[in-house]
């Protein structure tokens, strides 16, 4: 079913996706920093652990993981429903493929938060190890994805 979409709307339709997965990526870069800083802790003594701890990256780390998940299935989601809403289907490409990548990326990364709370240090190598991944597919991802904005741009410049 395709929903006809206002002009006017149409563009911002067109362009939430992009901005909304760049903001996404430039989330996961910082919750990865603040999930670097959480880790330190282990390794730190004295006031240094002290001062690392009283900023409760944990807990930080634990919501933008929340935010970042929520709103990598939301992108997902809304750039194929317009996407398919646009042109009355989806292209499969590296740019999809990718995307619903990441989506199993982010869902096997927070499935493993009860295990990393219980202390299972091979539950945190993998989440470490995934969420690496996740981002550097996410990066590349990015890129196929300026891909496309670039040559929607280039169609509406010819329509006008």
């Amino acid at each position: 079913m395709i929903i006809a979409i206002p002009e006017p709307l149409k563009t911002i339709t067109t362009f939430a996706h992009p901005i909304l997965m760049t903001l996404t990526l430039i989330l996961a870069v910082y919750a990865g920093y603040v999930g670097w800083q959480y880790r330190r802790i282990r390794s730190t003594e004295g006031e240094e652990k002290k001062t690392l701890i009283a900023k409760r990256y944990n807990l930080l780390h634990h919501n933008l993981g929340s935010i970042f998940l929520v709103l990598m299935v939301a992108g997902m989601v809304g750039g194929m429903a317009v996407t398919y809403n646009n042109n009355g289907k989806l292209f499969v490409g590296a740019h999809l493929i990718a995307g619903l990548g990441l989506a199993f990326l982010a869902a096997l990364s927070a499935a493993l938060a009860p295990l990393l709370q219980r202390g299972k240090e091979w539950a945190r190598v993998t989440h470490i190890t995934v969420n690496t991944l996740l981002i550097g597919v996410f990066a590349w991802q990015a890129l196929t994805g300026f891909e496309i904005v670039q040559r929607i741009l280039a169609q509406m410049s010819k329509v006008s």
